[in-house]
C-alpha cells in the first residue's frame, strides 16, 4: 500500500523554512537628553551668546572714608549649533519585488534612522563632562576635586566616592537637591557585592537586592549618598589617566551632578528636529530615505559636574 514519508517524498519537503518575522537586535534606553536644558528661543544664524555675571565683593569701611566703588566680574557663555546629523539607507525597486520581507523592512528605515541619531545624541550628551574637563587633572573648584580615579588599588567604585562627589559638589554651591549619578553597569556589578551594602545589618532590603539585584530597569532600586543612580552603556570608555597619582588604563567616565532646573549642567538646542525626506531615484530605480538633525550640545555649569573613572574591566 502506497504512503507518503519524508524519505520517499523529500520533493514534497521545504527543507529551508524561513520565517515571517524578523530578528530585531536589544536596543539600550536612551536617558541623557532628560539632563539637557533645551534652549527653545534660540535666534536666526548657529551661535548665541549668553552673558554672565559674578558675585559683588564686601570690605571694611572707615567713618570719613571715600568708599570704594568696584564691578561685578562678567563672562560671556558662547553656545554654536556644531552637530548636523544624517542617516540614510535605500531599497532597490528589483528587491522589492523579489523580497518576502518588503514591507517590514520599508516600515522600519525611518524609525531606525532616527534611533540612529537619537543614539548618536545620547554619545555626545554623556561625553560632554569628561570631554570639557583636564584629562588627567583633579580639576579642583573651591578646593575640591571634581574629576578622580574611585576606589582603591583596583579603581573600582566604593561607596565612600559617592560622598566625595556630593562634597564636591557642595563646595562649589551645587545644591543638594535631584542629585543624579550615571554610572556603568560593571559599577553597579562593583556595588551590588559590596559587604557593606548587601548584608543584613546594613540594608534591609538585602534579600530583594539577591533576588531581584540592585537595579530595577536603568534605574537603582536604592538611593546612595542622596543620589538617585542611573545605569548606562553609553558613558565615555576606554580613558587612560593618572590623577593625583593614582592611574587607570581602561577606565569608564561615571558621571554625578544636581539635575535641579536651574543648574542643570548641560545646555542643548535644536535647530532643526528629525525631518524624513524620500523619494524615487529613477536612474539607480531604488526609493531612498533620508533622515536629518541639526543641533548644538554643550557644558553649561561646570561646577555642577563630578567625574569619577573607574575600571570598566572587573567584571
Amino acid at each position: 500500500m502506497a504512503g507518503f514519508s519524508v524519505s520517499t517524498n523529500e520533493h514534497l519537503i521545504r527543507s529551508n523554512v524561513w520565517t515571517a518575522q524578523l530578528k530585531e537586535a536589544l536596543e539600550d534606553d536612551l536617558i541623557g537628553q532628560r539632563w539637557v536644558r533645551m534652549l527653545t528661543d534660540f535666534p536666526d544664524g548657529d551661535t548665541w551668546n549668553i552673558p554672565s555675571i559674578g558675585q559683588m565683593t564686601a570690605y571694611n569701611f572707615d567713618e570719613n572714608v571715600a568708599v570704594q566703588y568696584t564691578a561685578m566680574d562678567t563672562g560671556n557663555f558662547t553656545f554654536t549649533i556644531t552637530d548636523y546629523m544624517a542617516s540614510a539607507t535605500y531599497i532597490n525597486e528589483k528587491m522589492k519585488q523579489d523580497t518576502f520581507y518588503m514591507n517590514q523592512l520599508v516600515s522600519s528605515f525611518v524609525p531606525k534612522q532616527h534611533r540612529a541619531i537619537m543614539k548618536n545624541m545620547e554619545v555626545k550628551i554623556l561625553a560632554l563632562a569628561p570631554d570639557s574637563q583636564t584629562a588627567a587633572n583633579v580639576n579642583a573648584i573651591n578646593g575640591a576635586n571634581h574629576r578622580f580615579v574611585g576606589g582603591g588599588t583596583s579603581e573600582v567604585i566604593e561607596v565612600a566616592d559617592f560622598q566625595r562627589a556630593r562634597f564636591s559638589l557642595q563646595k562649589a554651591n551645587v545644591p543638594m537637591e535631584n542629585l543624579i549619578a550615571i554610572v556603568d553597569p560593571s559599577v553597579e556589578f562593583e556595588l551590588s557585592t559590596l559587604t557593606n551594602l548587601v548584608n543584613v545589618s546594613n540594608n534591609k532590603a538585602w534579600e530583594g537586592i539577591v533576588r531581584d539585584g540592585a537595579s530595577n530597569g536603568l534605574q537603582f532600586r536604592f538611593n546612595i549618598y542622596g543620589f538617585d543612580v542611573y545605569i548606562s552603556q553609553n558613558l565615555k570608555s576606554g580613558l587612560a589617566e593618572t590623577i593625583d597619582s593614582k592611574t587607570t588604563t581602561t577606565a569608564v567616565a561615571n558621571l554625578f551632578f544636581s539635575a535641579s532646573a536651574d543648574v542643570l549642567p548641560f545646555v542643548g538646542a535644536i535647530r532643526q528636529p528629525p525631518k524624513v525626506d524620500s523619494e524615487f531615484n529613477k536612474d539607480l530605480q531604488r526609493d531612498e530615505y533620508v533622515t536629518t538633525m541639526r543641533y548644538g550640545l554643550k557644558v553649561f555649569r561646570p561646577e555642577n559636574l563630578v567625574v569619577i573613572l573607574t575600571d570598566d574591566d572587573q567584571v
